[in-house]
């Protein structure tokens, strides 16, 4: 797995990718890197190694265009290593759409399984490319923000984002 550090308005990120698809785009300094970055090796086969991957410039156009309000929807080639389970949860995640939230509970109902809200709520938290698959947008029951890897500041930033250029304006005051 190739990989390097973009720069975003919320700071730097990591990048990873190999030639199946973007593997990896998170937070630096996020507590979980460590096990994330494992887990990847493992599944992928691949040692971390510095440097530049064809991936990258589409990654970087499309999250600009995302932080310029430009881009609502990504179609990067994603290669997600995990479990069944968890790539399950994470193409759930990517179907809640711009600028709307769902409760751990309502995205658990979404998967199939009205029990499993511990689960999902776990393999959220395992999600190693924030952003392009949009953890950031599962709140508390009440609408609370929750559990968020990158920081609840940036979960708090990134919704009052969405909702800015969603033509939702009538809850921004929710995440502003």
């Amino acid at each position: 797995m190739i990989v390097k550090y973009i720069d975003t308005p919320l700071g730097k990120m990591r990048a990873g990718a190999t030639d199946e698809g973007i593997c990896l785009f998170d937070f630096e300094g996020r507590r979980m890197m460590d096990s994330i970055m494992k887990r990847i090796e493992t599944l992928s086969g691949e040692k971390t190694q510095e440097g530049d991957h064809f991936h990258f410039k589409m990654l970087e156009k499309q999250i600009n265009e995302y932080f310029n309000g430009e881009r609502k929807q990504f179609d990067l080639p994603l290669y997600l290593l995990g479990t069944p389970f968890q790539k399950r949860v994470w193409e759930g995640l990517m179907k809640i759409p711009f600028g709307d939230t769902r409760s751990y509970k309502e995205q658990s109902i979404f998967l199939g399984d009205v029990k499993a809200i511990r689960a999902v709520a776990g393999a959220n938290g395992e999600n190693g490319i924030a952003i392009i698959v949009p953890c950031h947008r599962v709140v508390g029951a009440n609408g609370s923000l929750v559990g968020y890897g990158g920081g609840l500041w940036r979960k708090k930033w990134l919704l009052g984002h969405e909702l800015k250029y969603s033509g939702k304006s009538n809850q921004m005051d929710m995440f502003s």
